[in-house]
Protein backbone atom coordinates (compact mmCIF):
# COMPACT_ATOMS: atom_id res chain seq x y z
CA UNK A 1 0.00 0.00 0.00
CA UNK A 2 1.31 3.35 -1.27
CA UNK A 3 0.55 6.24 1.76
CA UNK A 4 2.22 9.81 1.60
CA UNK A 5 1.33 13.15 2.15
CA UNK A 6 -0.27 14.96 -1.27
CA UNK A 7 -1.70 17.88 -0.01
CA UNK A 8 -0.06 20.26 2.67
CA UNK A 9 -2.42 23.86 2.84
CA UNK A 10 -1.56 27.15 3.86
CA UNK A 11 -4.39 30.02 4.34
CA UNK A 12 -4.33 33.22 2.23
CA UNK A 13 -5.84 36.36 2.38
CA UNK A 14 -7.20 36.44 -1.23
CA UNK A 15 -6.57 33.15 -3.55
CA UNK A 16 -6.08 35.15 -7.36
CA UNK A 17 -3.66 37.08 -5.38
CA UNK A 18 -2.08 34.42 -3.92
CA UNK A 19 -2.45 32.14 -7.41
CA UNK A 20 -1.02 35.16 -9.20
CA UNK A 21 2.60 35.31 -6.62
CA UNK A 22 2.51 31.46 -6.40
CA UNK A 23 1.91 30.47 -10.45
CA UNK A 24 3.18 34.57 -11.59
CA UNK A 25 6.41 34.80 -9.18
CA UNK A 26 7.42 31.28 -7.80
CA UNK A 27 6.86 29.60 -11.22
CA UNK A 28 4.00 26.91 -9.72
CA UNK A 29 1.47 25.52 -11.81
CA UNK A 30 -2.55 24.79 -10.77
CA UNK A 31 -3.30 21.86 -10.54
CA UNK A 32 -7.07 22.03 -8.92
CA UNK A 33 -9.27 24.82 -8.95
CA UNK A 34 -13.09 23.54 -8.47
CA UNK A 35 -15.96 25.69 -6.45
CA UNK A 36 -18.59 24.50 -4.42
CA UNK A 37 -20.64 27.74 -3.65
CA UNK A 38 -18.57 30.26 -1.41
CA UNK A 39 -15.84 27.66 -1.09
CA UNK A 40 -12.98 27.34 -3.64
CA UNK A 41 -10.56 24.29 -3.45
CA UNK A 42 -7.35 25.81 -5.23
CA UNK A 43 -4.23 24.14 -4.89
CA UNK A 44 -0.89 24.59 -6.95
CA UNK A 45 2.51 22.14 -7.15
CA UNK A 46 5.45 22.87 -7.89
CA UNK A 47 6.96 21.47 -11.80
CA UNK A 48 9.48 19.57 -10.29
CA UNK A 49 7.47 18.02 -7.69
CA UNK A 50 4.06 17.00 -9.38
CA UNK A 51 3.08 14.43 -6.54
CA UNK A 52 2.87 17.36 -3.78
CA UNK A 53 0.33 19.72 -4.37
CA UNK A 54 0.11 23.44 -1.97
CA UNK A 55 -3.14 24.65 -1.35
CA UNK A 56 -3.91 28.12 -0.88
CA UNK A 57 -7.03 28.40 1.00
CA UNK A 58 -9.32 31.04 2.87
CA UNK A 59 -9.62 30.87 6.13
CA UNK A 60 -13.50 30.73 5.81
CA UNK A 61 -16.82 28.82 6.98
CA UNK A 62 -17.55 25.93 6.77
CA UNK A 63 -14.42 25.03 7.95
CA UNK A 64 -13.60 27.62 11.17
CA UNK A 65 -16.15 29.72 12.00
CA UNK A 66 -16.21 33.77 11.31
CA UNK A 67 -14.47 34.99 14.49
CA UNK A 68 -11.49 31.75 13.86
CA UNK A 69 -11.13 32.70 10.20
CA UNK A 70 -10.50 36.57 10.95
CA UNK A 71 -8.22 35.56 13.58
CA UNK A 72 -6.80 33.04 11.56
CA UNK A 73 -5.91 36.13 8.62
CA UNK A 74 -4.47 38.19 11.18
CA UNK A 75 -1.79 35.55 12.51
CA UNK A 76 -1.14 34.54 9.14
CA UNK A 77 -0.57 38.71 7.89
CA UNK A 78 1.55 39.07 11.22
CA UNK A 79 3.87 36.07 9.55
CA UNK A 80 3.36 33.62 12.82
CA UNK A 81 2.45 30.89 10.92
CA UNK A 82 5.62 28.01 10.57
CA UNK A 83 7.75 29.08 7.54
CA UNK A 84 7.71 26.58 4.48
CA UNK A 85 10.89 25.30 2.65
CA UNK A 86 11.90 25.65 -0.90
CA UNK A 87 14.82 23.79 -1.73
CA UNK A 88 16.81 24.63 -4.98
CA UNK A 89 20.23 23.80 -6.71
CA UNK A 90 21.43 27.77 -6.30
CA UNK A 91 20.28 29.89 -3.59
CA UNK A 92 22.09 32.77 -4.46
CA UNK A 93 20.69 33.03 -8.54
CA UNK A 94 16.89 31.94 -7.48
CA UNK A 95 17.20 34.92 -4.95
CA UNK A 96 18.69 37.03 -7.98
CA UNK A 97 15.85 35.75 -10.45
CA UNK A 98 13.32 35.80 -7.82
CA UNK A 99 13.62 39.49 -6.48
CA UNK A 100 13.52 40.48 -9.89
CA UNK A 101 10.30 38.94 -10.78
CA UNK A 102 8.90 41.18 -7.95
CA UNK A 103 9.46 38.78 -4.76
CA UNK A 104 9.87 40.63 -1.93
CA UNK A 105 12.83 39.17 0.73
CA UNK A 106 12.81 39.87 4.48
CA UNK A 107 16.67 37.92 4.00
CA UNK A 108 19.17 38.25 1.21
CA UNK A 109 21.36 34.90 1.38
CA UNK A 110 23.36 33.93 3.66
CA UNK A 111 25.99 31.30 4.60
CA UNK A 112 24.99 29.10 7.74
CA UNK A 113 24.57 25.58 8.34
CA UNK A 114 26.57 24.06 5.34
CA UNK A 115 24.38 25.90 3.35
CA UNK A 116 22.69 29.22 1.71
CA UNK A 117 19.63 30.24 2.93
CA UNK A 118 17.28 33.08 2.27
CA UNK A 119 14.02 34.08 3.06
CA UNK A 120 10.42 35.59 2.12
CA UNK A 121 7.13 35.69 2.40
CA UNK A 122 4.08 35.84 0.14
CA UNK A 123 1.60 38.79 -0.27
CA UNK A 124 -0.66 37.29 2.72
CA UNK A 125 2.24 36.93 4.89
CA UNK A 126 3.44 33.44 5.22
CA UNK A 127 7.06 33.16 5.44
CA UNK A 128 9.24 30.80 3.06
CA UNK A 129 13.04 29.86 3.84
CA UNK A 130 14.92 29.66 0.28
CA UNK A 131 17.14 26.83 1.18
CA UNK A 132 20.06 25.79 -1.08
CA UNK A 133 20.85 21.78 -1.31
CA UNK A 134 23.48 20.51 0.39
CA UNK A 135 25.90 18.71 -2.09
CA UNK A 136 25.95 15.25 -1.39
Amino acid sequence: MTQGVAVVGIYVRDQDEALAFYAGKLGFTVHTDARNGDYRWLTVQHPAQPSFQLGLFLPQPPTVDAATAQALREAVAKGAMPPLVLVVDDCRATYERLRDAGVEFTQAPVERYGTVDAGFRDPSGNGWKLIQSRAG
